[in-house]
């Protein structure tokens, strides 16, 4: 027993040798894309794997820590995406200075009226009235109340096109958008946890997926919010902006606010993570009836960890938007800002905090940097064949970016086949 005690520590105590030769290759990929890319791009390419990292952070708290696969964070950045817009963005007089306002205000009021009635149509059953006629009154209440309040948005949102083009924004600080956007995807995370968590993990995959389509369709085809695909440019960043000190310097000014955003959050979620709850999370996801057996409420706690992952995806999507300083809702994909995301999770490592940041990084740097190495290869490939009498391929730069895809393709399925559980599995303290 002491044997097996001393080598357990010995094996906690251990040397981070993987972790610092994989750091240290990261390091070496990203000097090697200064040195051929020049520090403007790279350091633009850090940011976004720095927003990306945020990302992968909350997912790997959902997958990782509590076993939920969220296939909707595309949803969830978007929120976050919008709100750093609407609350960043300046204000648009066209909009304030009339009575425009006002009448949103009503349609929002009739809105909320109409929910209050819709639900308190479903408790009418608490007073005496049959459950088959309180399902059958709350629906129809719920179809002509619906149509109401659709036919009043619908005079006021033509209104705002027509005249003002959209709302526009706030015109408040940049960060205060981002924590909005940060809450609001928790909101919407807590609603969709109430239906949705007690589904299995591929019933839940779907579910979010479907809502995260849902999210991008009603940003699209609201012109009067979102300009829809007219996009909202440019955004206001929280520090000077590349007109001011210029596109390096700036973009380092960024990079140095995201990092201190993910050295809090990786601090946090390490001390959540070796804390009695992150213990008691990683026993819901191992054994779901003994923790229940020892009294822990499974349901609360699987809805806290997925609204707390869905705060950090707002957030990430928030200060990805306002580094594009632009806010365009056709623009999220579910291959750019959910699958990618996964594979982030998955190569770093699901559950290891350290292992999410490393493979945010490094899938972000072989994403970006594929297509211009298929390029410079498919190049190379061309010329050799123009000597040989060869015909040459149009549109070689889409044919390079379409290459993304396959390496990423490739990327995971070798992950998957000889590190299933990510080149820095999750470390599972054992107390002895």
């Amino acid at each position: 027993m002491e044997t097996k005690r001393a080598d357990t520590v010995a094996a906690q105590s251990r040397f981070p040798l993987r972790e610092v030769l994989l750091f240290a290759a990261v390091l070496l990929a990203v000097l090697a894309v200064y040195a051929a890319m020049g520090p403007a791009y790279s350091t633009r390419m850090l940011v976004e794997a720095a927003c990306y990292a945020i990302l992968a952070l909350g997912l790997t708290i959902q997958w990782g820590y509590a076993g939920q696969f969220n296939a909707g964070v595309m949803g969830f950045v978007a929120l976050g995406g919008f709100c750093a817009m609407f609350f960043s963005f300046p204000i648009n007089p066209d909009f304030w200075e009339s009575e425009l306002p006002g009448e949103l205000g009503l349609a929002l009021l009739y809105m909320i009226a109409a929910v209050l009635v819709v639900f308190g149509a479903t408790r009418l059953d608490r007073i005496g009235v049959p459950k088959k006629l309180r399902t059958l009154l709350a629906v129809i209440l719920g179809l002509v109340l619906y149509l109401v309040v659709v036919n009043a948005f619908r005079g006021v949102t033509d209104q705002i096109e027509s005249r003002a083009g959209f709302v526009g924004g706030l015109g408040l600080p940049v960060g205060v958008g981002w924590v909005v956007g940060g809450a609001l995807a928790g909101g919407v995370g807590y609603f969709i946890g109430r239906v949705c968590l007690g589904l299995r993990s591929d019933y839940l995959a779907i579910a979010t997926l479907g809502i995260a389509e849902i999210i991008k369709a009603f940003l699209k085809n609201s012109d009067w919010l979102t300009r829809g695909t007219a996009t909202v440019s440019p955004l206001p960043w929280p520090v000077p902006g590349p007109a001011e000190v210029g596109f390096t310097l700036a973009r380092a000014l960024y990079l140095s606010v995201t990092a201190v955003m993910i050295a809090a959050i990786f601090f946090l979620l390490s001390r959540a993570y070796h804390a009695p709850w992150g213990r008691m999370i990683r026993a819901i996801r191992d054994n779901e009836i003994s923790a229940a057996a020892m009294g822990k409420d499974i349901n609360k706690r699987r809805l806290e960890i997925f609204v707390l992952g869905c705060i950090l995806m707002g957030i990430g999507g928030a200060a990805l938007a306002s580094f594009n300083s632009m806010f365009d809702p056709q623009g999220y994909l579910p291959l750019n800002h959910t699958f990618l995301v996964l594979v982030m999770v998955i190569l770093g490592g699901p559950g290891n905090n350290l292992g999410t940041i490393f493979g945010a990084v490094a899938v972000y740097i072989i994403w970006i940097m594929s297509a211009p190495m298929a390029l410079y290869l498919m190049d190379l490939a061309m010329a050799l064949g123009a000597g040989l009498g060869w015909e040459t391929p149009t549109n070689m730069d889409s044919r390079a970016l379409q290459a993304r895809v396959f390496v990423i393709g490739l990327l995971i399925t070798l992950v998957l086949r000889y590190a299933p559980k990510g080149l820095l599995p999750e470390k599972v303290r054992h107390h002895g």
